[in-house]
Order: C-alpha cells, then sequence, then structure tokens
C-alpha cells in the first residue's frame, strides 16, 4: 500500500499486521504439524549435511562407550547434552548458511562470511567442549579397563 492510503486509514496497518500474525498460525496449525516441520529439519540435515553425520555418530559412540563402561546415569547424561549441543548448533549453523545464501546468491558479501564464519566457530566451539566432556568422563574408566585386560 503506498504511504497515503496508510495515512488515510490510520487502522489498516494493525489490521494488516494481525492478519500476517493471524496467518503465521497457520503455518503449524496443531503440534503434530510441527513436529513434522522439525523432522523435515532433521530429515534435511541428515541427508545433505556430512558434518551433522559425523556429529551424530561420535556423540552417539560416546554415549554408547559411557553406557558400556557403566558410567553413572548422570555422567551419560552429561555426555548426550553436550553431544546434543553440537548438533542442535549444527542445525542452526545449517539454518544460517542457508539463509545467508538465499539473501547474498553466488555473490560475496564480506558481512555474509562473518555470519556464517561464526555460526561455523559455535559448531566448534561446542564440539571441542564435547570432546573435553567426553574425555573427562570416559578416559579414566576406559584406561583402568585396559590396564585391567592388561594385568
Amino acid at each position: 500500500m503506498s504511504q497515503k492510503l496508510l495515512m488515510s486509514m490510520p487502522n489498516q496497518p494493525e489490521k494488516v499486521a494481525k492478519s500476517k500474525r493471524e496467518l503465521s498460525w497457520q503455518v503449524a496449525s496443531n503440534l503434530l504439524v510441527s513436529f513434522k516441520y522439525a523432522w523435515a529439519g532433521l530429515s534435511y540435515a541428515l541427508q545433505t549435511q556430512r558434518n551433522f553425520r559425523i556429529h551424530l555418530v561420535i556423540g552417539a559412540s560416546a554415549i554408547a562407550l559411557g553406557i558400556f563402561l557403566h558410567l553413572r546415569s548422570i555422567e551419560v547424561a552429561v555426555i548426550g547434552l553436550t553431544s546434543g549441543l553440537v548438533l542442535a548448533l549444527e542445525l542452526l549453523n545449517t539454518a544460517i548458511e542457508s539463509v545467508v545464501d538465499l539473501i547474498v546468491k553466488q555473490s560475496y558479501h564480506e558481512l555474509a562470511k562473518i555470519a556464517k564464519d561464526c555460526a561455523a566457530g559455535a559448531v566448534l566451539v561446542s564440539a571441542l567442549t564435547a570432546v573435553l566432556v567426553a574425555g573427562v568422563l570416559l578416559l579414566p574408566p576406559l584406561l583402568a579397563l585396559i590396564q585391567s585386560n592388561l594385568s
């Protein structure tokens, strides 16, 4: 709408904003539809993002190793939480990269590079933290198991 038309109808912008908000609720009309969209995002990441698959396998392996080594439930939960954080940040990284690529298309922009690099950096920080946590929790019982088998 033109600015002149909006000025002549003072309540019109509120109606436009309200109707857009009402339409936003129609995107995911119920919880089941929301889960469908979330599953579509996970499915996309699994199919297209190599690093997501790598993080998933490593995280699942760390959890399985923790169970095998009879770690306490809280320790396995901490490994699961840190692994889940890595996966969540990998999904956000994918989303940010997709939006940036949509905006800049095939051109280079320094701010696009910064956004993508920072998102990747967030994944790296979380992955290094997860490795540290898993190492602290898994290495002592793993080394004890290896040592007991050698004696």
